[in-house]
């Protein structure tokens, strides 16, 4: 299957990661329910990956199951800052090098601390951004604590 050479897919080939590419027609604001749909899959087992930024303007990665939330709340108590909030889409793409809708954590502009929900852990496979818009990569979760610096934290919470 023809996918796209993003930085992410250079970066897991680079970590020598075998992965699966998923493509599927990006739908604006359609989030991980439309790629879920689209690739038939339980939201769940689609990852996110969200920037925030701290109190102090610092950018931070968090991997989260696409059906729950971050309590930014939970999250900023975890990392010891005063707060946290999702950075603006200029930010985000500022940090990472990619569009909005489109961001991998593999391959960023920015070296930036990853913290993954640590559910995620317990899938037997995850689909997560391949670095373009309505592009998957299919990996078994345990790679990210392989390639990535990541911290296990638990601040999920419903929609």
């Amino acid at each position: 299957m023809d996918h796209p050479i993003t930085q992410a897919v250079r970066y897991l080939r680079d970590k020598k990661v075998e992965f699966v590419p998923h493509l599927y027609d990006y739908v604006e604001k359609g989030g991980t329910g439309e790629s879920a749909k689209q690739l038939g899959l339980d939201e769940h087992a689609v990852v996110k990956t969200l920037i925030f930024e701290t109190n102090e303007k610092k950018p931070i990665v968090v991997l989260m199951h696409g059906n729950l939330q971050v309590s930014a709340k939970n999250l900023a108590r975890h990392i010891g800052v005063k707060s946290v909030a999702a950075a603006t889409p200029e930010r985000a793409s500022k940090h990472t090098g990619y569009l909005v809708g489109g961001t991998s954590p593999f391959g960023t502009r920015t070296a930036m601390p990853v913290y993954v929900e640590s559910t995620i852990f317990e899938l037997e496979k995850i689909h997560i951004n391949g670095g373009k818009r309505g592009f998957l990569v299919e990996i078994e979760p345990e790679v990210l604590k392989v390639v990535l610096d990541i911290e296990e934290v638990e601040v999920g919470i419903e929609n």
